[in-house]
């Protein structure tokens, strides 16, 4: 299949569309074929002004409003993503890699997500407590302000609209800073958002230097809170930034999930799942299955079985129908991933499948690594990657202590048929969501986040709506 990238790039300030004039621009890559596509405008200080402006004065009519009529407005921004679900798609695919049946879920989960906190937004509830007569007590909440939401170019519809749509519903206006990799996906979504009457002042884009963006929104007073999707190298930086101001932050940083295989698991359909979910969007997921923990009785089966699939793993142009995995999203992935594989070797373990880039654009083999040991640099940090790393254990208590031996807590993953392991499991493993037989843990009404320097707060779900309200008590005598 082939597609021409259409995509017209600009800012969306104020509400009004802004490319040229000066601006600097940057290339943006075709991941399939290495191949520039398009040259994106970036914002200017002068831009970020302007746009900081708007939203101090769209954020009170937007307040204003009932939740009945910002809901109406989000269903209708939901619907226009339906209808042009095949267009953003294949421009999500063009620049990020992703097959085009991935890519379609992704903006299909963007326009649930508006659906889902347009109806979430009516129920924002408070509290009235008892007092003696003539007199109130009231636990009220109110929209928290205007939101800085800074989003990947892994799931870059997704995630920003994760930020965008339960800032809406709270009745809180958006800058949002997208990635600089997928812009034509997001520019699209944007004007899904501009073309459903939401006003201009209330959902701003931007693109651009990514240190000068956070440095000079988060500098300002106009901004009120923070949702930042990303590594926890930036997340830490961005912290400190918004220290300066006490803003409310929700931080979904990095993981290393870890992968519990016990050995009374379901084996085959347990490798059906694992392999698959492991390489989908080439690994390039925060919470992608990385240490695979097998209980020795089952190890070497595990391993055969993890080998012989992932050498079946089709990849090619995430627009070719029979595509399984697409390429990496950028460049600098390749040697990074490279030097995860020397290390490992190097320490003693075994590529059991891949291992190396391939052919033209971005693309590295799906790649399996047995007899992991701890010391090696993948175990450490996350690889990013389509990179699964294997190694065996022989207790419940020793695969729990490596599972939860990193600074990091998104997600985990166990598989086994013992009721009463599933219970100590769930409430010993230090995670902020657990999946036990299955790697569905991300739904619209279920919060979406991590612990200890994997980040904190939640997106998703009522928990993803109470982080764009504050509380206020109210006492009336």
């Amino acid at each position: 299949m082939t597609a021409t990238y259409d995509a017209d790039l600009q800012l969306f300030i104020n509400g009004a569309w802004r490319s040229g004039e000066g601006r600097d621009e940057r290339p943006v890559y075709n991941p399939a074929t290495a191949g520039t596509i398009a040259e994106l405008p970036v914002a200017t200080i002068a831009d970020l002004d302007e746009a900081l402006a708007a939203a101090e004065r769209g954020w009170p009519a937007w307040r204003a409003k009932t939740p009945d009529e910002r809901a109406a407005l989000m269903h209708k921004a939901a619907g226009i993503i339906r209808e042009r679900v095949d267009h953003i798609a294949t421009l999500l695919t063009l620049e990020q890699g992703k097959p085009i049946g991935e890519a379609r879920g992704e903006v299909l989960s963007a326009a649930g997500l508006f659906d889902y906190f347009a109806e979430q937004g009516k129920r924002i509830e408070g509290r009235v407590l008892q007092r003696p007569l003539g007199q109130r007590a009231m636990v009220t909440k109110h929209p928290v302000g205007p939101v800085a939401g800074f989003s990947p170019w892994n799931f870059p519809v997704n995630l920003m609209v994760k930020k965008i749509a339960p800032a809406l519903a709270a009745g809180c206006v958006v800058i949002a800073k997208a990635p600089e990799e997928t812009p034509g996906c997001t520019s699209a979504v944007m004007r899904c958002i501009a073309d459903a009457g939401i006003p201009g002042d209330v959902v701003q884009l931007v693109y651009g230097d990514p240190d000068m963006i956070s440095r000079h929104l988060l500098g300002s007073p106009v901004i009120r809170k923070v949702s930042f999707t990303g590594s926890t190298a930036v997340g830490k930086h961005l912290m400190k930034l918004a220290a300066d101001g006490v803003k409310r932050i929700t931080m979904e940083l990095g993981g290393h999930a870890p992968v519990l295989i016990f050995d009374d698991c379901d084996l085959e359909a347990t490798l059906d799942k694992v392999v698959w979910q492991k390489f989908r969007n080439a690994g390039q997921v925060c919470i992608s299955p990385t240490r695979f923990y097998v209980q020795q009785g089952i190890y070497d089966a595990f391993v055969k079985g993890f080998a012989t699939r992932t050498a079946k793993v089709k990849i090619g142009s995430g627009l070719d129908a029979d595509t399984q995995m697409g390429p990496l999203a950028n460049a600098r992935r390749i040697p990074a991933l490279e030097a995860l594989v020397a290390d490992a070797k190097a320490k003693g373990a075994r590529v059991i499948a891949g291992g190396e880039a391939t052919g033209n654009g971005y693309f590295f083999q799906p790649t399996a690594i047995a007899d992991v040991p701890v010391e090696a640099d993948a175990m450490v940090n996350e690889p990013f990657g389509p990179m699964a790393l294997i190694r065996p254990f022989g207790t419940e208590e020793e695969a729990l202590e490596q599972a939860n031996r990193l600074p990091y807590g998104l997600a985990a993953f166990a598989f086994t048929e013992n009721g009463r392991r599933i219970n100590r499991i769930v409430d010993t493993i230090e995670s902020g969501m657990v999946g036990v037989n299955s790697f569905v843990i991300s739904a619209l009404d279920t919060p979406f986040g991590g612990i200890k320097e994997s980040g904190f707060g939640s997106e998703s779900g009522p928990e993803g709506l109470d982080g764009y309200l504050v509380t206020k008590a109210v006492h009336i005598y």
